[in-house]
């Protein structure tokens, strides 16, 4: 009798928990919501999260607020929001930058298979770009002259996106290039007007209002297809070389969020990105649009994890 008692005793208590567990999801958001940015204040990836959490705010009325939280290359960031409760309280803007520090043996404790994808809102694709006055009027002509010349390409930092974009290039193209690291990918494009480059694998985002003004030609976008931006600029892919890389923004809360926060979540998400506010302001700072939800996220994810691990061993970066 007693071993009864104490077993309706313990179901009872389980089954309060249970309810307790579903009712605290079901009743989210009950209280604030942050946004952990991994980067600096002012940046695309700060400006882009800034503009969805306003088109956010009518599905928080407890309020939803960007915080930076910067280092070790997005490293910190990221690990913070990994390791946080996992009840929605903190949403954590991830980048390529998740599958790629690992393996460069930089990425701390971070890891993909900790978090719970919720979807991505944009996407930057690289863009081969050279001063308008290069003797390279296109892809195929730069490729050629990099057989024979020791061509200079800049990108925004050792191990970075735009380094590894470029790297993929002329891996694609059977070349090489001679890399050269800047902070930032401003400074490689100042270089690149003052013609102390060759050229440079940054996102076409950042060249667009130099190619707009005639001082650069984008000669290639290492992208699916063709940018809307720039529907004129052809995909290296449709001239014959095999390479997609750039960058994307997206969302994520700790793998063990439960499964009605997380819809919730990525609804909010997926409508916020459709909004007129968020698109326009998208459209005005040449940042491209593209969104997929939960499942697509996660496996575009993992697919660059195998990529980008493949590929900084191929140049020798893996630690």
């Amino acid at each position: 009798m007693k071993k009864l008692i104490t077993a309706v005793m313990m179901s009872a208590v389980f089954a309060a928990t249970s309810v307790s567990t579903a009712t605290a999801a079901n009743n989210y958001p009950d209280g604030p919501v942050k946004i952990i940015v991994p980067y600096s204040a002012g940046g695309g990836s700060d400006s882009v999260s800034r503009a969805l959490a306003e088109a956010l705010k009518p599905d928080f009325p407890k309020g939803i607020a960007v915080e930076n939280r910067t280092g070790g290359a997005g490293s910190i960031g990221m690990s913070y929001g990994m390791n946080s409760k996992a009840d929605g309280t903190i949403v954590t803007m991830i980048a390529p930058e998740l599958v790629m520090l690992p393996h460069t043996g930089n990425g701390g404790d971070i890891d993909y298979k900790k978090f719970k994808p919720l979807a991505m809102v944009n996407s930057g694709y690289a863009a081969i770009t050279v001063p308008s006055d290069s003797p390279y009027k296109n892809l195929d002509q730069l490729i050629e002259g990099a057989k024979t010349n020791n061509l200079l390409f800049g990108n925004s930092g050792t191990g970075s996106i735009w380094h590894l974009a470029g790297a993929g290039m002329e891996q694609a193209a059977g070349v090489e290039f001679t890399h050269v690291p800047f902070q930032g990918s401003s400074a490689a494009i100042t270089s690149l007007l003052g013609h102390h480059l060759d050229g440079v694998s940054v996102s076409y985002a950042e060249v667009a209002s130099h190619v707009e003004a005639g001082t650069l030609r984008a000669l290639a976008v290492l992208a699916p297809n063709r940018l809307k931006d720039n529907p004129d600029v052809p995909t290296a892919k449709e001239l014959g070389y095999d390479v997609v890389i750039g960058t994307w923004r997206g969302y994520a809360v700790p793998s063990n969020t439960p499964e009605e926060t997380v819809d919730f979540l990525t609804k909010s998400i997926l409508n916020a990105a459709e909004t007129e506010t968020f698109v326009k302001f998208m459209n005005n700072t040449n940042n491209d649009i593209e969104v997929i939800g939960t499942d697509k996220f996660a496996q575009k994810i993992a697919n660059e994890d195998n990529f980008y691990k493949q590929l900084i061993e191929s140049i020798g970066l893996n630690k």
